[in-house]
């Protein structure tokens, strides 16, 4: 098990860059590349011991062992090539995606200031 999870984590440096952006395409005359907001991740465990018996719990020996991974991707947008080079072109959905978790945590970091405030000018 220990073994497999090396092999994964030393691979991962170059799975990072080539799941973040696409191969390179041409659509319309226009040369673009995808790119995308990449997360993984891996675990594994293992086990092993012996129980006394403890109740309605037999004594007895266990062992065990597991391990699993996921990960999902978001398409952020294309970097396209023009006249003046290449130029990011952001995916309209995906940023707003990504953006409610910032403006939620702003606002509610806004309103608690808001509420220390106001409890303060009540203490003068």
């Amino acid at each position: 098990m220990a073994k497999v999870l090396e092999g994964l984590a030393e691979s991962l440096p170059t799975w990072g860059a080539k799941m973040a952006y696409g191969e390179k395409t041409t659509l319309n005359g226009q040369d673009f590349v995808p790119a995308a907001l990449v997360v993984f991740g891996f675990g594994g465990g293992e086990g092993s011991g012996e129980s006394e018996g403890q109740g309605e719990f037999p004594p007895g020996r266990g062992e065990g062992s597991g391990g699993g991974g996921g990960g999902y991707a978001i398409p952020v947008g294309a970097y396209i090539g023009g006249p003046n080079g290449l130029k990011f072109h952001p995916n309209p959905v995906a940023m707003i995606a990504l953006a409610v978790p910032l403006v939620s945590a702003v606002g509610w970091a806004a309103a608690a200031v808001a509420r220390l405030s106001s409890a303060r000018r009540r203490l003068r």
